[in-house]
Protein backbone atom coordinates (compact mmCIF):
# COMPACT_ATOMS: atom_id res chain seq x y z
CA UNK A 1 0.00 0.00 0.00
CA UNK A 2 0.92 3.02 -0.64
CA UNK A 3 1.73 5.85 2.23
CA UNK A 4 -0.62 8.73 1.72
CA UNK A 5 1.74 11.38 0.62
CA UNK A 6 2.10 9.66 -2.24
CA UNK A 7 0.33 12.13 -4.21
CA UNK A 8 2.91 14.84 -3.28
CA UNK A 9 5.75 12.98 -4.48
CA UNK A 10 4.28 12.29 -7.69
CA UNK A 11 3.31 16.52 -7.69
CA UNK A 12 7.28 17.08 -6.92
CA UNK A 13 8.24 14.81 -9.76
CA UNK A 14 5.73 16.68 -11.98
CA UNK A 15 7.33 20.09 -10.83
CA UNK A 16 10.67 18.72 -11.53
CA UNK A 17 9.59 17.52 -15.28
CA UNK A 18 8.16 21.37 -16.13
CA UNK A 19 11.14 23.30 -14.57
CA UNK A 20 13.73 21.06 -16.47
CA UNK A 21 11.77 21.43 -19.88
CA UNK A 22 10.96 24.99 -19.08
CA UNK A 23 14.93 25.42 -18.37
CA UNK A 24 16.18 22.97 -21.08
CA UNK A 25 13.89 25.27 -23.81
CA UNK A 26 15.42 28.41 -22.75
CA UNK A 27 19.00 27.12 -22.61
CA UNK A 28 19.00 25.74 -26.27
CA UNK A 29 16.97 29.33 -27.04
CA UNK A 30 19.65 30.67 -25.59
CA UNK A 31 22.13 28.34 -27.93
CA UNK A 32 20.68 29.88 -31.21
CA UNK A 33 21.19 34.09 -30.08
CA UNK A 34 24.61 33.02 -28.76
CA UNK A 35 24.76 30.96 -32.44
CA UNK A 36 23.91 34.37 -34.12
CA UNK A 37 25.79 36.99 -32.06
CA UNK A 38 28.50 35.25 -33.56
CA UNK A 39 27.66 36.57 -36.90
CA UNK A 40 27.81 40.13 -35.78
CA UNK A 41 30.46 43.32 -36.04
CA UNK A 42 32.47 43.55 -32.88
CA UNK A 43 31.89 45.25 -30.40
CA UNK A 44 28.36 43.91 -30.55
CA UNK A 45 30.03 40.56 -30.74
CA UNK A 46 31.87 40.14 -27.87
CA UNK A 47 29.17 41.90 -25.38
CA UNK A 48 26.34 39.71 -26.65
CA UNK A 49 28.34 36.56 -26.28
CA UNK A 50 29.60 37.34 -23.03
CA UNK A 51 25.93 37.69 -22.04
CA UNK A 52 24.76 34.95 -23.33
CA UNK A 53 27.43 32.95 -21.48
CA UNK A 54 26.18 34.47 -18.39
CA UNK A 55 22.78 33.47 -18.81
CA UNK A 56 23.72 29.63 -20.08
CA UNK A 57 25.58 29.05 -17.34
CA UNK A 58 23.17 29.96 -14.64
CA UNK A 59 20.24 28.08 -16.40
CA UNK A 60 22.27 25.23 -17.00
CA UNK A 61 23.90 24.70 -12.93
CA UNK A 62 20.62 26.69 -11.02
CA UNK A 63 17.50 25.25 -12.58
CA UNK A 64 18.54 22.62 -15.79
CA UNK A 65 20.83 20.37 -14.17
CA UNK A 66 19.42 20.21 -10.34
CA UNK A 67 15.83 19.85 -11.99
CA UNK A 68 16.72 17.09 -13.73
CA UNK A 69 18.59 15.64 -10.93
CA UNK A 70 15.55 15.72 -8.63
CA UNK A 71 13.00 14.61 -11.56
CA UNK A 72 15.10 11.55 -11.81
CA UNK A 73 15.34 11.08 -7.95
CA UNK A 74 11.60 11.48 -7.79
CA UNK A 75 10.90 9.04 -10.22
CA UNK A 76 13.41 6.49 -8.85
CA UNK A 77 11.46 6.55 -5.25
CA UNK A 78 8.30 6.66 -7.21
CA UNK A 79 9.45 3.19 -8.59
CA UNK A 80 11.10 2.06 -5.63
CA UNK A 81 7.92 2.40 -3.93
CA UNK A 82 6.01 0.71 -6.52
CA UNK A 83 8.71 -1.70 -7.60
CA UNK A 84 5.52 -3.63 -9.46
CA UNK A 85 5.64 -1.26 -12.33
CA UNK A 86 9.66 -1.97 -13.84
CA UNK A 87 7.53 -5.01 -15.33
CA UNK A 88 5.24 -2.98 -17.71
CA UNK A 89 6.11 -2.25 -21.01
CA UNK A 90 5.26 1.44 -20.65
CA UNK A 91 7.74 1.54 -17.94
CA UNK A 92 10.14 0.38 -19.37
CA UNK A 93 9.67 2.35 -22.44
CA UNK A 94 9.30 5.59 -20.09
CA UNK A 95 12.73 4.64 -18.78
CA UNK A 96 14.79 4.39 -21.67
CA UNK A 97 13.18 7.63 -22.82
CA UNK A 98 14.70 9.13 -19.97
CA UNK A 99 17.88 7.84 -20.16
CA UNK A 100 17.60 9.68 -23.98
CA UNK A 101 16.58 12.96 -22.34
CA UNK A 102 20.17 12.57 -19.77
CA UNK A 103 22.16 11.91 -22.70
CA UNK A 104 20.18 14.67 -24.50
CA UNK A 105 21.37 17.04 -21.57
CA UNK A 106 24.87 15.57 -21.72
CA UNK A 107 24.71 16.78 -25.18
CA UNK A 108 23.56 20.10 -24.05
CA UNK A 109 26.32 20.46 -21.62
CA UNK A 110 28.89 20.46 -24.35
CA UNK A 111 27.33 22.42 -26.27
CA UNK A 112 27.79 25.06 -23.76
CA UNK A 113 31.39 24.12 -23.08
CA UNK A 114 31.58 24.73 -26.70
CA UNK A 115 30.46 28.02 -27.17
CA UNK A 116 31.98 28.99 -23.81
CA UNK A 117 35.42 28.34 -25.26
CA UNK A 118 34.43 30.11 -28.21
CA UNK A 119 34.71 27.33 -30.33
CA UNK A 120 32.25 26.68 -33.15
CA UNK A 121 29.69 24.87 -33.14
CA UNK A 122 26.77 23.46 -35.08
CA UNK A 123 24.88 26.21 -37.81
CA UNK A 124 21.48 27.85 -36.37
CA UNK A 125 19.24 25.44 -38.18
CA UNK A 126 20.32 22.29 -36.57
CA UNK A 127 20.02 23.61 -33.24
CA UNK A 128 16.45 24.77 -34.17
CA UNK A 129 16.02 21.10 -34.97
CA UNK A 130 17.96 19.79 -31.96
CA UNK A 131 16.32 21.94 -29.92
CA UNK A 132 12.79 20.21 -30.97
CA UNK A 133 14.32 16.71 -30.12
CA UNK A 134 13.56 17.69 -26.61
CA UNK A 135 9.93 18.66 -27.78
CA UNK A 136 9.44 15.38 -29.20
CA UNK A 137 11.01 13.80 -25.59
CA UNK A 138 8.63 15.40 -23.62
CA UNK A 139 5.78 14.40 -26.06
CA UNK A 140 7.00 10.60 -26.00
CA UNK A 141 7.74 10.60 -21.77
CA UNK A 142 3.80 12.71 -21.09
CA UNK A 143 1.87 9.99 -23.26
CA UNK A 144 3.52 7.00 -22.75
CA UNK A 145 2.63 8.45 -18.75
CA UNK A 146 -1.03 9.44 -19.49
CA UNK A 147 -1.84 6.34 -21.62
CA UNK A 148 0.79 3.75 -20.70
CA UNK A 149 -0.87 1.38 -22.55
CA UNK A 150 -0.48 2.50 -26.29
CA UNK A 151 -0.01 0.19 -29.41
CA UNK A 152 3.43 0.93 -30.24
CA UNK A 153 2.77 1.74 -34.06
CA UNK A 154 0.35 4.43 -33.21
CA UNK A 155 3.00 6.10 -31.02
CA UNK A 156 5.75 6.20 -33.93
CA UNK A 157 3.11 7.14 -36.31
CA UNK A 158 2.06 10.07 -34.19
CA UNK A 159 5.81 10.60 -33.67
CA UNK A 160 6.80 10.93 -37.33
CA UNK A 161 3.69 13.45 -38.22
CA UNK A 162 4.69 15.75 -35.05
CA UNK A 163 8.63 15.76 -36.12
CA UNK A 164 7.59 16.44 -39.93
CA UNK A 165 5.14 19.32 -38.80
CA UNK A 166 8.40 20.54 -36.37
CA UNK A 167 10.75 20.20 -39.48
CA UNK A 168 8.03 22.27 -41.55
CA UNK A 169 7.63 25.17 -39.32
CA UNK A 170 11.38 25.14 -38.70
CA UNK A 171 12.48 25.52 -42.23
CA UNK A 172 9.42 28.03 -42.59
CA UNK A 173 10.92 29.91 -40.01
CA UNK A 174 14.57 29.89 -40.42
CA UNK A 175 14.10 31.12 -44.05
CA UNK A 176 12.38 34.46 -42.77
CA UNK A 177 14.75 35.17 -40.38
CA UNK A 178 17.06 38.34 -41.16
CA UNK A 179 20.13 36.27 -39.51
CA UNK A 180 19.74 33.96 -42.41
CA UNK A 181 19.85 36.83 -44.94
CA UNK A 182 22.76 38.76 -43.05
CA UNK A 183 24.66 35.53 -43.71
CA UNK A 184 23.79 35.58 -47.31
CA UNK A 185 25.61 39.12 -47.47
CA UNK A 186 28.51 38.09 -46.36
CA UNK A 187 28.16 39.14 -42.70
CA UNK A 188 30.91 37.80 -39.99
CA UNK A 189 31.34 34.29 -38.67
CA UNK A 190 27.82 33.37 -40.46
Amino acid sequence: MLPTWYPALVALHLIFMVTFFAGTFYLLRLFIFHRQALARWEPDRAILTKQYGVMEQQLLYLVAWPSLLLLIGSGAWMVWLQPGTLTAPWMQAKLGATALLFAYHLLDQRIYGRLRRGEKVWPVFSLRLWTQCSVLLLVIIVFLSTFKDVQWYIGVLGLLVLALLLFTAIKAIGAKEPAAKDAQKGKPGA
